[in-house]
């Protein structure tokens, strides 16, 4: 089928169809393209890549707020999401998919863990341009605005010059402050981890269950990754590939083993 003259763009998150960070989102890309909403009909974060294999699926029509030309809640998670759009409800390809605005960072490692950020690999995954928002502040009332014109040109620029065979973009955006964004910096993805801590407690008939905390450790500190970037005020852009082949390994595992 021959492209239409506005794109088709598929907007989905991890947060649920009613989250600020979407709707924010998807009225953006109604400026942009033709617009078709898939999102989860409950949070959904912390998923990862997971997808449903024991449950049904299922897809309920929506109308939240006007501008999408379809909208559909899923009982799955974001992935789902990407499946269900693209293979049951699309009546050809997207464009472009987007994912978020994500309430919450997640820059280094916690892309490993992001719902957001797997519909976005997984629609890399299918031969789409996708990307990732999220934003570094998990007040449900969030300030998106100062970051619009920053994520509409990378969207733009996405469309018109697409994104190389197999690879995402993770956009972060810095907690909103006082001083402008000072642009968009593309980086890596810094070298950081989770120390993980358990809160243990007893519920009303004595049985004990944990609650996860924890405290993020950036073990980089240089200047080119997407920890430095938001802590500077850039926007982070960090190009994401779903190939977890560690390539430049591979000669020293040949020699440890064939040994």
């Amino acid at each position: 089928m021959e492209k239409l003259d506005r794109p088709l763009i598929l907007v989905t998150n991890d947060d649920g169809i009613t989250a600020p960070g979407i709707r924010t989102l998807i009225r953006w890309m109604n400026a942009i393209g033709d617009v078709v909403v898939m999102a989860p009909d409950s949070p959904q974060s912390g998923m990862g890549h997971a997808i449903t294999l024991h449950d049904p699926l299922r897809c309920e029509p929506q109308q939240i707020d006007a501008g999408p030309q379809k909208e559909h809640s899923c009982s799955g998670t974001p992935v789902d999401c990407v499946k269900l759009a693209v293979h049951e409800v699309l009546d050809r390809r997207p464009d472009l998919i987007v994912s978020g605005i994500n309430h919450g960072s997640n820059a280094s490692v916690n892309v490993i863990y992001s719902g957001t950020m797997s519909a976005a690999v997984e629609g890399a995954m299918q031969g789409i341009p996708s990307i990732g928002f999220s934003i570094l502040d998990y007040d449900w009332q969030a300030d998106f605005s100062q970051a619009e014109t920053l994520v509409m040109d990378v969207v733009r620029r996405v469309l018109s010059q697409g994104l190389p065979s197999g690879i995402c973009l993770n956009v972060n955006i810095p907690k909103v402050s006082d001083k402008p964004y000072a642009g968009l910096k593309v980086c890596r993805q810094a070298q950081a981890k989770w120390v993980e801590s358990f809160i243990k407690r007893n519920d009303h008939m004595g049985k004990p269950y944990y609650w996860m905390a924890g405290e993020f450790n950036d073990l980089d500190g240089r200047e080119d990754t997407d920890i430095w970037a938001l802590a500077n005020n850039y926007l982070s852009v960090v190009p994401i590939q779903f190939d977890l082949t560690a390539h430049h390994h591979l000669a020293q595992i040949h020699q440890t083993l064939d040994a």
